[in-house]
């Protein structure tokens, strides 16, 4: 039996902001029992729904050097669907009204003290992992400090690490000295081929230098951040490490994305009888936003945060030119003011024609995807991206720019050899992507059999968490053994 700690900043069901909770959250309960022992730490925040604060019991505390202050470190713990977390208490650096704040100093400071404790603790707990999955730069430290423990003694050598990057656009950077001060780390670490990057420390930089293994959410993506413009500043870097890189696309937790089972959609349905019972979800969803009633129109989704990022420049750019056409619109997400406006300015334009949403909603996101025939998601870089995922699981083809994970998950659908889960297109460019919009246009109203067909291709696609974690098992195994 093997032993594997997840470190995160953030964890579902406990506390989330983004896809980073979904993949800690879900990953670790598809590993094999009898294989791995894996368990998972985060910050106690004092902001997290006080039904989950109620189930922890407390492990031990001590006291600990950090930032010249000796400062408490006390350990909590629940299970949850057999799996042990771990929560690392201190009020002083976790008691603020969200997980991150807007000062990156105190953010630094704050998951500094995490990635030390995340070592610390271990003696003290009874578990010692033979590898420390690390998540992102607010973990970036625990390899670092790893590198730094190991001169302490017998205790940390021969533990393994592995650092997942997230989104590489998120690095912890601040200035040297600050930094130094803050980890209690020596001057050797601060050097450009260690720590430093462009005269700052670089958290995340530091963890990809010194973990034994570098992965990314999806192959394309892992390609791409060797690249200057994907790269971030640390293409270099990454270009060094590829030998030790590998991209693992991230799953779908399968049980609450079911078509079959979904309690937020008006009609459950499934590969046999999409035909009959999709249609069913899109005349309800019609009825909801106050859109025109018609079950054979074409309906495009979008659910996204609304961002240069996710490609809502290029929509902003055609969306008057793909109004003219027999296709209704529904959006559903918050952003950018100038984007927010842009779709309530559409809405009220075509009004019966397109739906702006500019909130975010869990239950309508299911109804969206249950109920659209296609799905726009042109983003500038995606590392690896759910929302394609979600459009798959439920017949909704989704129409991608190729990039990240996106290029990795969605197979362009090929008339002559009549194989492909969806429509891309290649180039960062508006009427490139509407012409391909519009090519799915043609498919959806002129040859309805092929688009069937295409829909059960995209429902008999598994992005299950089991596939990914039958990938980082492999990874695991080349690392530490079976």
């Amino acid at each position: 039996m093997k032993n594997i700690l997840f470190a995160s900043s953030e964890c579902v069901p406990f506390i989330k902001t983004g896809g980073l909770a979904d993949v800690v959250g879900s990953l670790p309960k598809e590993f094999d029992k009898e294989r791995y022992d894996v368990r998972v730490v985060i910050p106690n925040y004092t902001c997290m729904k006080q039904e989950w604060k109620e189930k922890l019991e407390y492990v031990t505390h001590f006291y600990m050097d950090i930032a010249g202050q000796n400062q408490y470190v006390g350990v909590l713990k629940t299970v949850l669907n057999d799996i042990t977390f771990y929560f690392i208490d201190n009020e002083h650096y976790f008691s603020g009204f969200a997980p991150y704040d807007s000062d990156p100093k105190w953010d630094i400071e704050k998951f500094a003290f995490f990635s030390k404790a995340v070592l610390s603790i271990l003696p003290v707990i009874g578990f010692r992992p033979d590898l420390i999955h690390c998540h992102d730069w607010q973990t970036g430290l625990v390899p670092v400090y790893l590198d730094n423990f190991r001169y302490l003694g017998e205790y940390y050598r021969g533990i393994k690490t592995v650092m997942t990057i997230h989104n590489l656009k998120f690095q912890g950077v601040w200035d040297t000295k600050t930094v130094r001060g803050i980890t209690g780390l020596p001057e050797y670490y601060f050097v450009p081929d260690k720590m430093e990057a462009y005269k700052d420390a670089n958290l995340l930089k530091g963890g990809i230098v010194y973990a034994d293994k570098v992965t990314t959410v999806s192959r394309s993506y892992a390609d791409e951040i060797k690249t200057p413009f994907y790269g971030e500043g640390l293409d270099g870097l990454m270009s060094a490490r590829a030998n030790d890189l590998r991209g693992i696309v991230n799953g779908l937790d399968y049980t609450d994305w079911n078509p079959e089972t979904d309690w937020r959609i008006a009609k459950n349905f499934n590969i046999e009888n999409f035909r009959k019972n999709k249609p069913i979800n899109k005349t309800s969803l019609q009825e909801e936003l106050g859109l025109n009633v018609d079950s054979k129109v074409m309906l495009i989704g979008m659910v996204s945060r609304l961002t240069d990022q996710k490609g809502f420049d290029l929509v902003d750019y055609i969306m008057d030119e793909l109004c003219q056409d027999a296709v209704q619109i529904v959006v559903l997400g918050t952003g950018d003011v100038k984007y927010e406006n842009m779709f309530r300015h559409f809405a009220w334009k075509y009004g019966g024609r397109v739906s702006a949403n500019i909130y975010y909603s869990d239950e309508l996101s299911h109804r969206i995807y249950a109920s659209c025939d296609a799905f726009l998601m042109p983003s500038l870089f995606e590392p690896c991206g759910l929302s394609q995922l979600m459009s798959l699981r439920y017949g909704t083809l989704p129409i991608v720019r190729e990039t990240g994970g996106l290029k990795d998950t969605v197979q362009p659908y090929n008339e002559y050899e009549k194989t492909g889960t969806g429509f891309s297109f290649c180039n960062y460019n508006a009427h490139e992507m509407l012409n391909t919009v519009r090519y799915a246009e043609r498919i959806y109203y002129d040859r309805k059999r092929d688009w069937n067909k295409i829909v059960e291709r995209a429902m008999s696609q598994d992005f299950s968490w089991k596939n990914s974690a039958g990938q980082y098992e492999e990874l695991y195994r080349e690392m530490i053994g079976e």
